[in-house]
């Protein structure tokens, strides 16, 4: 059974009220803790969202 790996990324809203998305792929425990890391920083709206290899998401 081959093993296959889920990526996440993550969008927000900056404490500037800009959209942002993630440049990068995250396992789901990387973005998880990500996820918190933005919010404490201030960052509104955050989620994380499963995608596919080579994708990136859209502010």
């Amino acid at each position: 059974m081959p093993i296959t790996m889920q990526n996440y990324a993550l969008t927000w809203t900056d404490a500037t009220g800009k959209r942002r998305a993630s440049t990068v792929a995250y396992d789901k425990p990387s973005a998880e803790h990500r996820k918190a890391e933005l919010e404490a920083d201030g960052a509104t709206d955050v989620t994380v969202a499963p995608i596919r290899p080579g994708e990136l998401p859209q502010p």
